[in-house]
């Protein structure tokens, strides 16, 4: 047992590493956190601290908390991309923490024998290349994840804890209060959902007085008003509605801002991608919430379900949304393998799910080692063999170690090949994935061309970070009318925007047009891969050519 807690701690050290290396080496991501950089940056500017800005207007499509806590961190380390990603590894560290509690509660019951679950649980999810990336660069999703998963810890706490039960609570109504204050009411709705579920199901409904409710709406009162409060007294009614409606209700009634149309299943291959690849555990977790009914197992599936029912239902599905739900995934994962371990009539289950995992892993590396061997020579990304090689030798080694009875060492090999993954990502893969982000590399080109009054803008792409490195607006266009009437303008305009969209507009502009330069991205889809088509590019032209 000794040498066991030993391999998973030496495991987890360095699965918790590369969350933490080289973190300014990279450029901006501009899908996300673009916003979470500048942000804070122009609240500092700009001295104002109620109303968050972007691209010199108010940015009040998410409350202030996210913004506060990057900001904090700016003041006491300076502006930077590596002290803004600082604060997503921390809340990555937090979710961490969590899936150790809820694994060590979910193993309760197997007695001292089942404390491994705690390190498991931590190594599992630490080890995720999902947590890892998102760790690195989303941080909005990390500490609304972080947040909600503090709050069913501490729920999940008072329940096996009873004696220190108000303690918990108060914990708990405390990071809903700072869920809500970065997320919204989500932070509230989803965990009064699951828990009012839990005890329905649990035949319990009586213990709702105990919850200490008008104590725990007072404390998120607190935690909440005092920022829409002094929102309300600087703009009035205005932003407050507009997120309410459009960024909660609209967005999830009629898909505001969501561009995709995704059926009711979607969440299922999200939830079993999330915690891969000890996710086929989930069935073996599942089967012994149906056939125990431990307390611990109903509250997470309650919770997983809630959350998981709750977005499926909704118009604007994205895969981050479920994401609260993989600390009490990774709990369950944990408590189901070390249930095998130690339950001979769970053995067979287990050993099963593990081996599923172990060989979508083998099979994933080799299509990795397929993929980017015979597509070198287009969609070059360094490490990528080696990412195969490590998937493909860690399921390999996991289905051996299963086919002579040797459930850790299966499970070992699976995090060592996580671990060796991540490594690899964060050392090889993503220095090389820089010469794909083009912002950067825009910036560079432009600036020393850029005199005040210019006008700079980007047309059918999404390139925020701009504004980051540029340190001026950034206009966006999404008409083609729109577009040519800004070069029609009599001052100087730089524009980005793709080369088949360029080649689509130029004999409509009616004005002179040039290209300055041409930058190779990587937006392509697997389909485009495996076709080998060339890879999409980005150009930046300008109205006064001279």
């Amino acid at each position: 047992m000794r040498r066991r807690s030993t391999i998973l701690a030496v495991l987890l050290a360095l699965a918790v590493v590369p969350y933490f290396i080289d973190l300014g080496g990279s450029a901006i991501w501009d899908a996300n956190e673009a916003f979470y950089v500048e942000t804070p940056r122009q609240m500092m500017v700009r001295g104002d601290y109620i109303t968050p800005s972007f691209n010199d207007e108010p940015r009040i499509n998410k409350p202030v908390l996210s913004y506060w806590i990057v900001a904090a961190f700016y003041h006491a380390f300076g502006v930077s991309v590596g002290v803004e990603r600082l604060t997503i590894a921390l809340g990555a560290m937090v979710i961490i923490a969590c899936a150790a509690v809820l694994g060590r509660i979910g193993a309760n019951q197997l007695g001292p024998a089942g404390r491994g679950a705690a390190l498991l649980a931590a190594v599992a999810l630490a080890s995720l290349p999902r947590l890892l990336m998102l760790g690195r660069r989303i941080f909005i999703d990390i500490w609304i994840t972080a947040f909600m998963s503090l709050t069913l810890v501490f729920f999940a706490l008072s329940e096996r804890f009873p004696e220190r039960r108000r303690l918990f609570l108060v914990l708990m109504y405390v990071a809903a209060g700072l869920g809500m204050l970065t997320k919204g009411p989500v932070a509230i709705v989803l965990p009064g959902m699951a828990f009012l579920l839990y005890l329905l199901v649990q035949r319990e409904l009586r213990r709702a007085g105990e919850m200490m409710l008008p104590l725990g709406a007072l404390i998120v009162l607190l935690i909440v008003v005092p920022w829409y409060a002094a929102l309300y007294h600087a703009h009035g009614w205005e932003y407050i509605r507009s997120f309410i409606v459009s960024e909660n209700l609209e967005r999830y009634t009629s898909g505001y801002g969501v561009y995709q149309d995704r059926s009711p299943w979607f969440y299922i291959p999200v939830v079993l991608g999330d915690s891969f690849p000890l996710s086929p555990v989930l069935i073996a977790a599942a089967l012994a919430a149906w056939r125990e009914r431990d307390r611990f197992t109903v509250l997470m599936w309650c919770w997983i379900g809630v959350i998981i029912g709750f977005f499926s239902l909704s118009a604007g599905k994205q895969d981050l949304y479920i994401f609260p739900t993989i600390a009490a995934a990774v709990g369950l994962i944990a408590a189901a393998i070390e249930r095998g371990r130690l339950r001979p009539e769970w053995r067979s289950w287990t050993y099963g799910t593990v081996a599923l995992g172990a060989f979508v892993v083998a099979a994933a590396g080799l299509g990795v080692l397929w993929l980017f061997s015979t597509a070198a020579s287009i969609y070059a990304l360094d490490g990528a063999v080696a990412v195969g090689i490590f998937g493909l030798t860690g399921g390999v080694a996991a289905l051996i170690a299963l086919r002579v009875r040797r459930l850790d060492g299966a499970v070992v090999a699976l995090l060592a090949a996580m671990i060796a993954i991540n490594w690899t990502f964060v050392l090889r893969v993503l220095p090389s994935f820089e010469r794909y982000k083009p912002a950067p590399a825009i910036s560079r080109v432009l600036a020393p061309r850029l005199a005040p009054g210019d006008a700079v803008a980007y047309y059918e792409v999404a390139l925020p970070s701009l504004v980051y490195y540029l340190r001026h607006r950034v206009d966006t266009y999404f008409e083609e009318r729109a577009l040519i009437d800004a070069l029609h303008t009599p001052r100087k305009v730089f524009v980005v925007l793709s080369e088949r969209d360029y080649q689509s507009v130029e004999p409509s502009i009616g004005t002179p047009t040039c290209v300055i330069e041409r930058f190779e991205t990587f937006d392509v889809k697997l389909r485009a891969i495996l076709r080998r088509e060339p890879l999409p590019r980005l150009v930046l032209i300008t109205n006064r050519c001279s």
